[in-house]
């Protein structure tokens, strides 16, 4: 299982050997230093930490400076754990784009982009009212319940409300292209998250 941590630079098109176009998400990924290393018998579960994003010193506190010393790696804004890696990893290591290469599968997460609060129409994709002969129910999402029974609103009724800002994950991505030289990653179609958002890159399957 291959990770890293890295940053959504945007999307673009590139050209194969054939001709064809592939629209991809360039990703800055990397280099990302190991900061820890879980394991089964002291932890009780196996796991790596990755540091990216390099920060200002005066931006941490001295506990996470200090846990950054460890490891001897520069202040870093950004730490997560990948379980599974903790095994083939040690303390200090450096990890890039090289452990992907192109064709290879990948999932990404990311937080997607918030879209504030948001009616039933843009949410859920609800279908809209007549908007003519008086009709007060345009974009109004309807009945959500009965009167006499069940006396109450469901759980889990879909209605307006805050819209994104969540963890999303995008499952079956393929790397187009590795350029190890830039840590840039070329991945096949969107990824979750706004421009410059940081986002997860792990192998799937």
């Amino acid at each position: 299982m291959a990770a890293i941590l890295a940053r959504k630079l945007g999307m673009t098109q590139v050209f194969g050997q054939d001709g064809a176009v592939a629209r991809v998400t360039v990703l800055a990924a990397g280099p990302c230093h190991v900061t820890a290393v879980r394991t089964a018998e002291r932890d009780g579960y196996e796991a790596v930490q990755l540091a990216f994003g390099a920060t200002k010193e005066k931006a941490l506190n001295k506990p996470e400076l200090g846990h950054l010393a460890k490891a001897d790696a520069p202040p870093m804004r950004h730490l997560v754990e990948f379980r599974g890696e903790g095994r083939r990893l040690t303390l200090g290591a450096i990890v890039d784009v090289s452990v992907f290469e192109s064709g290879q599968r990948v999932k990404v997460s990311g937080v997607s982009k918030g879209k504030g609060f948001q009616g039933t129409i843009k949410r859920h994709r609800f279908s809209r009212g007549p908007a003519g002969h008086g009709s007060h129910n345009v974009r109004a999402p309807g009945s959500i319940g009965a009167s006499a029974t069940p006396s109450r609103v469901f759980k889990g009724i879909r209605g307006p409300g805050q819209m994104g800002n969540k963890r999303v994950t995008q499952r079956g991505l393929e790397v187009v292209e590795v350029r190890a030289a830039e840590n840039l990653l070329f991945v096949r179609g969107s990824v979750p998250g706004p421009r410059n958002g940081y986002v997860e890159v792990r192998s799937d399957g």
